[in-house]
């Protein structure tokens, strides 16, 4: 090799070096910054989340921890009342206005708002010396389920039976739970209520027996043993008797709309701050409607008082036109079964005492038929995962009807009374299965035939 191919060599070999140099000085540094910034990038996350979370105070955490009832009640009782008021997204969505549903499903004993009721009725009647604790006594309603159902309850709470006549066209679901829960259930053919074998008139027979033979029984020689007595109540009213019976009488018992005005209204006006445009309830007792009008409207005298009834019922003509009759009820087929509607709990064709405290603050009536309430409870299942008995699907149809009535921007409640799973026999029979993808629109709903 020549001296000039030395020194070409040479030079190749010192260029070489220094290309590498700079290629590492200019190119390494941002390498390194693609290979390491990730690992820089998640360090850094987690500094902030921790930052993030060092800014919350303890008064912005036990700010968002939901309030509620005392932690610890006493007994069953103190479970019922304070129930939630949510908002019905798909419905509100869908009418521009807010709806908003008071979940008296979620009361504690039996699970719908009549939990109010029965412990009203129980403790009015211990008050004035009806009822005694552990003395026998055995308590009478006729019901088309939900009331006997939270009687058998607070019943056992407070030491009595229950005995419960019920129409035999309800659902099953409701004389098995009432059997579970100890109570002697009755499920006579459905009869007007001028009929001497209606559910209700049945039970007030009942009562008033066994009443007169505990007396019979008290008037004898010598009183029952522990064991006879704990033998009596076991058993139907056959033979003498030393426990009285009490007729609680839902449809005409003050207590029972007094048991609304004095929870289910006050709680609604809270959760609302007095800030309410229309009520919306079923009536079957009337209690509810009743009960709610008499606190909200005084308080809230714009706010507007809508009754919802199912096909077959006489309250909407009672409310809107001032006579109990519906066409279904025309001369020549009076005597049959009060309401020809698959929905149970709500719909009458005879004034209440109860219905009649809170009418004249009734100011407008939504009839619902069977096909309307049966696409509400899908929709509601559909859109928004609720599921609900047959009378709550009607109040939620109404309330949609008020809606549209109002226009876009009010605040509509109603209330939801008692889980689907009580109507899976009768109403969820003839709804049937919602399906997987379904896309139903409200139209479909307020147009069902």
């Amino acid at each position: 090799m020549n001296e000039y191919h030395r020194a070409y060599v040479g030079a190749a070999f010192v260029a070489g070096i220094l290309v590498t140099l700079g290629v590492r000085e200019l190119l390494y540094p941002h390498i390194e910054r693609r290979l390491r910034g990730p690992q820089k990038t998640a360090a850094g996350q987690k500094n902030a989340d921790a930052a993030a979370l060092a800014d919350e105070s303890d008064a912005d955490l036990l700010n968002s921890v939901r309030t509620g009832p005392p932690a610890i009640v006493d007994g069953v009782e103190g479970c019922i009342g304070n129930t939630p008021l949510f908002r019905i997204k798909s419905l509100s969505d869908a009418t521009g206005c807010e709806i908003l549903a008071k979940a008296e499903y979620l009361n504690g004993a039996g699970g719908s708002p009549k939990d109010r009721v029965a412990l009203s009725m129980i403790q009015m009647a211990e008050k004035e010396g009806f009822l005694r604790p552990h003395s026998g006594d055995v308590i009478y309603e006729g019901t088309s389920g939900s009331t006997g159902i939270s009687l058998a309850t607070l019943a056992r709470a407070r030491g009595y039976l229950a005995h419960i006549c019920m129409p035999s066209d309800q659902a099953m679901e409701k004389s098995d739970l009432l059997l579970k829960l100890g109570a002697v259930v009755d499920r006579v053919p459905p009869a007007p209520i001028v009929e001497p074998g209606n559910f209700v008139n049945r039970a007030r027979a009942l009562a008033q027996a066994r009443t007169e033979s505990a007396a019979s029984a008290s008037a004898g020689p010598s009183a029952a043993s522990a064991d006879q007595l704990t033998s009596t109540v076991a058993t139907s009213e056959p033979g003498a008797m030393t426990g009285r019976g009490f007729f609680t009488d839902q449809f005409e018992n003050p207590a029972n709309w007094t048991a609304h005005y004095r929870g289910t209204g006050p709680e609604i006006f809270a959760q609302c701050n007095g800030k309410l445009d229309a009520f919306v309830a079923g009536a079957g007792t009337g209690g509810t409607i009743s009960g709610v009008a008499l606190f909200l409207k005084p308080r809230i005298p714009n706010i507007s008082i809508v009754l919802a009834d199912p096909q077959g019922s006489g309250l909407y003509n009672r409310v809107r036109y001032g006579v109990m009759f519906d066409i279904k009820e025309r001369e020549g087929t009076r005597r049959r079964s009060q309401v020809d509607s698959i929905v149970e709990g709500i719909g009458i064709n005879r004034v209440t005492a109860n219905f009649e405290a809170g009418r004249e603050l009734i100011d407008d009536a939504v009839r619902v038929t069977d096909a309307q309430a049966l696409a509400m409870a899908r929709w509601l299942v559909e859109k928004d995962g609720i599921f609900i008995g047959s009378s709550s699907a009607v109040n939620c149809f109404a309330a949609v009807k008020t809606a549209l009535k109002l226009g876009p921007g009010h605040r509509i409640v109603t209330v939801l009374t008692d889980s689907g799973s009580r109507h899976l026999s009768k109403f969820w029979a003839q709804a049937g299965d919602v399906g997987g993808t379904v896309d139903t629109k409200l139209e479909d709903v307020l147009n069902a035939k």
